[in-house]
């Protein structure tokens, strides 16, 4: 395929801004969509085009216009917004050759501490989960009856500049919780964003890639170091029914699994600039206030 130069990024959230500044730097003709109009404003200042989804002919426009199709909206009870917002425009003009869909590593569900791989049968052990596995599917044969070439993204939690645990642990918002031999991934947003890219050059039509860090370790590690990393005194130790752990901690914690992302590097050529949190997290450091 022509690589692409036209992106439309569907959800401008902590990612898709992400991506959409990265496409820019490029010299990338950038569309994002939001149905909020301060966010959309901020876009435009940004010099990418602000497109409401809810307006069918400023998304038509955009969607015929982008080389490169992103979907970051999270599914809701419905399935993928962007798929239903999408689905009416003309085959032939409005969808590009490269469609990225993202996911989460919680269509996996738990493994007991074992690797997941992209091949392995899903499951889900929460609705999310199970919503984002659904809108896998539906993309996946989407691709499959129009011949598009989508690719599908499994991200655990991301972190990076104005997201991460230093500034949760300044705002008094980091809880250390101790499941013995609990291990999770995790991945530095630019990461994330030179996978995508990756994949733009090297397009697999239904491919899909763990995007995650090497390096599968316990939370209350992260926590720990970070802790040390900028001398504070680590948050107390409390357990997972504690009324100050929120339901999403809750839900991360049934998962105990270690992720492969040795697809994405064979495949795509990827490579992580932070293997590890303590590479990532380190990067941060000069962005703290």
């Amino acid at each position: 395929m022509t690589s692409p130069s036209s992106l439309l990024v569907f959800g401008g959230g902590y990612l898709g801004r992400a991506i959409a500044r990265s496409a820019r730097e490029k010299g990338w003709e950038v569309a994002v969509t939001s149905r909020q109009p301060q966010r959309r404003a901020d876009f435009e200042n940004q010099g990418w085009k602000a497109v409401d989804p809810d307006n069918p002919d400023a998304l038509a426009a955009a969607g015929m216009a982008a080389t490169a199709i992103l979907v970051t909206a999270p599914p809701d009870a419905h399935g993928c917004p962007a798929m239903r917002a999408l689905s009416d425009l003309p085959a032939g003009k409005a969808w590009p050759d490269w469609i990225g869909y993202i996911s989460s590593t919680s269509v996996y569900g738990d493994r007991a501490g074992g690797w997941a791989f992209e091949g392995d049968a899903l499951n889900a052990a929460t609705l999310e989960g199970a919503r984002r596995a659904k809108a896998e599917r539906d993309w996946l044969d989407t691709g499959r009856g129009m011949g598009l070439t989508v690719q599908i993204f499994r991200l655990p939690a991301f972190y990076g500049p104005d997201q991460n645990i230093f500034l949760r642990l300044r705002a008094g918002k980091a809880a250390l919780v101790r499941k013995p031999e609990q291990v999770f991934n995790r991945i530095h947003i630019d990461d994330v964003v030179s996978g995508l890219f990756a994949s733009m050059a090297h397009p697999h039509p239904g491919g899909i890639y763990n995007l995650c860090d090497d390096t599968p370790s316990p939370a209350e590690d992260v926590v720990l170091w970070a802790a040390r990393r900028i001398g504070m005194e680590p948050p107390a130790e409390v357990p997972l029914d504690d009324p100050s752990v929120s339901d999403g901690m809750r839900r991360f914690y049934r998962d105990n699994k270690r992720i492969s992302n040795a697809r994405a590097k064979a495949e795509l050529g990827w490579r992580l600039r932070y293997p590890s949190y303590r590479e990532g997290l380190e990067s941060l450091i000069s962005t703290l206030k």
